[in-house]
């Protein structure tokens, strides 16, 4: 009787093995998608995880807060960028959006102002789909995947007053 039990389960195993050895590779990637993008044909775009934590300056070179969020439509066109100004470390930080194509990103490093806030002149881009103008030797490999910082025509004062972002629950 066990002998019955352990010829029908060899018997089984066999024909599973078959049917396994069966199928070669080339049969189950047949539905694979072909991997065709290059890191070259990306060239010049930039990382949306660099962008936040980006700072950003306004136009006398205070630095006004950073980059905390990027808001988009349903497209996955960039509509907002939610900006923290205020605070110390985070602790009493506010956040406002801005429109996206309202923001000026420089490829330059930042240089330190007068006031020591620190914002630099360099070339700057209207919106984060542009490549960089200029790329600066000593940030090459940088410079093609983000922006060194964003400039936002806005005084402090100003960026404070605009309402309160609020994510909706």
């Amino acid at each position: 009787m066990i002998s019955k039990h352990m010829t029908v389960a060899l018997i089984g195993s066999a024909l599973l093995a078959t049917a396994a050895v069966a199928q070669t590779p080339n049969t189950m990637m047949m539905n694979a998608p072909a991997a065709t993008t290059s890191v070259s044909g990306y060239h010049g775009t930039w990382r949306s995880s660099k962008l936040v934590g980006l700072n950003v300056y306004n136009d006398t070179n205070d630095k006004l807060g950073s980059i905390s969020d990027l808001l988009l439509d349903k497209n996955g066109t960039i509509k907002a960028a939610v900006i923290g100004v205020g605070g110390f470390l985070g602790v009493g930080e506010r956040l406002v959006a801005v429109p996206f194509d309202k923001l000026k990103f420089v490829d330059t490093p930042a240089q330190a102002s007068a006031s020591g806030s620190g914002a630099g002149t360099g070339t700057t881009t209207g919106s984060a789909t542009s490549a960089p103008a200029t790329v600066n030797t000593t940030k090459a490999d940088k410079s093609s995947w983000y922006p060194d910082h964003a400039v936002f025509s806005a005084t402090k004062q100003q960026l404070e007053a605009m309402p309160e972002f609020k994510y909706s629950t």
